[in-house]
């Protein structure tokens, strides 16, 4: 389903062989929270898929648990930006800044894709579901 989607909306992109469950189990535990369902069901068709220009449409598994414990964890970040650990990033915009699913309590409770400017520290809806900020992204809907 995700491919289809992608192909539909860009030529411009490359997909990568599927995640395994241990793979994905692995990154659950390690960023101690469950992987949305739409993110689990695109990585097991494609561990990320990568746009025009090697832009990350969607990171790889291995990418998505190192940059996210590397932000949460990160001793210069804690004093110049907001707590990352209410975000799940997946993907960035080429120019810094990066999309990401908000954690609430612990879980994703949200489908909702934000995007946080690495400039100001702002964290912005651009997206009601991972399928829309795919849509909206690549047709340029999404503008930053």
């Amino acid at each position: 389903m995700w491919k289809q989607i992608i192909e539909q909306l860009s030529t411009a992109h490359e997909f990568s062989p599927p995640a395994t469950w241990s793979e994905l189990s692995l990154a659950e535990e390690r960023l101690e929270v469950k992987l949305p369902d739409a993110l689990r069901e695109l990585m097991f068709e494609s561990n990320g898929i990568q746009g025009e220009y090697g832009l990350g449409l969607v990171w790889p598994i291995d990418r998505i648990v190192a940059d996210n414990l590397r932000f949460r964890s990160h001793a210069v970040f804690k004093e110049l930006y907001m707590p990352f650990d209410p975000l799940l990033f997946f993907a960035d915009a080429g120019n810094g800044d990066q999309f990401a699913f908000p954690i609430q309590l612990g879980q994703i409770r949200r489908n909702d894709v934000f995007v946080w400017n690495h400039e100001d520290d702002s964290r912005s809806w651009v997206a009601p579901d991972l399928a829309k900020y795919l849509e909206w992204w690549l047709n340029g809907t999404i503008k930053l």
